[in-house]
């Protein structure tokens, strides 16, 4: 498993969004309630030599803590196969999303929400990508 992104909820986009450009991610995803940016990555770490992704989340209630937590499977669906057959418990089994991620979820043992997940080349390069900026 590789650890890839970690999305945090926030209750203001712009405010949000401008911030953690501020701090130095890329914005490759914006839309009124999500946000994805690359992390910067040490040349030849990552995939493709990209680093991992954080999100922000639109929430009516942020709840400090309430990240869910992105593992990034090539086996999704056997490895998640091979949790339950051990014992984990998932909340959902692996299942396709609209943003073109396969998904299934689970909880760690103090309710931390994680996700384990497969999106190819979607993880950074989706369809509707922002178009690169000169900034």
């Amino acid at each position: 498993m590789n650890l890839n992104q970690v999305t945090v909820e926030v209750s203001d986009i712009p405010r949000s969004r401008d911030f953690y450009q501020r701090l130095g991610l890329k914005l490759i995803v914006s839309a009124d309630h999500y946000c994805r940016f690359l992390c910067p990555a040490k040349e030849g770490q990552g995939v493709a030599g990209q680093g991992a992704t954080f999100s922000i989340h639109l929430s009516e209630a942020v709840r400090p803590n309430g990240a869910g937590i992105y593992f990034e499977c090539d086996d999704l669906d056997v490895r998640v196969e091979r949790l339950k057959a051990a014992g984990i418990v998932f909340d959902h089994d692996p299942v396709d999303q609209r943003w073109l991620w396969r998904e299934a979820w689970l909880r760690d043992p103090d309710g931390n929400r994680l996700c384990l997940y497969f999106a190819g080349v979607n993880r950074v390069d989706p369809p509707w990508r922002v178009a690169p900026t000169s900034r």
